[in-house]
């Protein structure tokens, strides 16, 4: 008689709004994979839609993509033990983009946790390429927030800020607050925030931001709310020949006035884009926020307002979709 599958529980998106805390099949290592217990996990904004409006590529899939855990099974028996956290992207290794090691671009990626199963259970088997080893001072929340805190970096690196540069950031959630503690780490002066959550505000000034009172003109204006208010207000706020980035996912069409195009041409801004981290030999994003973290320059653990058990994974994502509460980072915890 064949050994019966090992089970282990999840939360498995079946359909939109139809997330269901229940038992599967463990999965099973391929010869380039590694099984990690997975011991953090976070919700991403971006998981808010995917879960309650837009889905995932196919049902059933497994969300998650900010996670961290400890490798159980191995080939490589001296990673057995240690901690990791995982780029998500699974590039094809063939494209254009792939060949020069810019796997953002991959025009034919997988992704862990809208195109694959991702993080949001007990375990999950990951390539061997993927895995970003943690130190072990660092932990598994931390670990868990190497994603954010690289995506994070990418934009500040794509704003190219200068020593003593004035920045506004337009949005005072989790990624706002990394956005400014870098901006702070790459030698900017007056960072300030913006965000129509007076709560968001009062959490940013716990954490040394204040909120931009429009009084000065930024050489460094990034956009991390994806709302075409937002985006016109950044293209305001960037003084003559101004740095704008545009990070945020766009919660629909992006339009701005006549009179804002016009800022853009005027002042001569220069407007850049940023997506997702840079994970290769020349640059890896990932491995500087290891370093940031480990050297307390990046302060992460306070952004992690709401601890939640896997099982309560309905309880969460209805609380952060309601707004019943001021939250953050919101984290699985195992």
């Amino acid at each position: 008689m064949a050994a019966m599958d090992k089970r282990m529980s999840a939360a498995v998106l079946h359909a939109v709004s139809d997330l269901r805390y229940e038992e599967v099949i463990m999965p099973k290592p391929k010869d380039d994979e590694v099984l990690l217990r997975i011991r953090a996990s976070g919700i991403c904004g971006s998981d808010l839609p995917r879960v309650f409006t837009k889905g995932t590529y196919k049902f059933p899939t497994i969300p998650g993509h900010e996670f961290a855990g400890e490798i159980i099974e191995s080939g490589n028996k001296d990673l057995i033990g240690r901690k990791a956290a995982v780029f998500p992207i699974l590039p094809c290794g063939k494209c254009g983009s792939c060949q020069v090691g810019e796997y953002a671009q991959c025009e034919n990626y997988d992704y862990y946790g809208s195109r694959r199963d991702g993080g949001f259970a007990e375990y999950i088997a990951v390539k061997e390429w993927n895995l970003v080893m943690m130190p072990d001072e660092l932990s598994f929340e931390e670990a868990a927030m190497c994603e954010p805190a690289a995506v994070a970096l990418h934009a500040i690196n794509q704003a190219q800020i200068k020593i003593g540069d004035t920045v506004v950031i337009y949005g005072a959630g989790a990624i706002g607050m990394i956005l400014a503690q870098w901006a702070k780490i790459n030698g900017a002066g007056n960072v300030t925030v913006v965000d129509i959550d007076g709560e968001k505000i009062k959490f940013a000034k716990t954490m040394g931001f204040d909120e931009y009172d429009g009084s000065f003109k930024a050489d460094v204006v990034i956009e991390g709310a994806g709302a075409s208010s937002a985006l016109e207000n950044c293209l305001k706020t960037a003084k003559n020949f101004g740095r704008v980035v545009l990070m945020g996912n766009p919660l629909g069409d992006m339009n701005i006035s006549q009179n804002a195009y016009w800022e853009i041409l005027r002042k001569q801004l220069t407007l850049a884009g940023t997506w997702n981290s840079s994970y290769n030999n020349m640059r890896n994003e990932w491995k500087t926020s290891i370093e940031a973290m480990q050297s307390k320059q990046l302060n992460l653990k306070p952004l992690i307002t709401h601890r939640y058990e896997l099982k309560e994974c309905n309880i969460a994502f209805n609380m952060m979709k309601g707004k019943k509460e001021f939250y953050n980072k919101v984290m699985f915890c195992m």
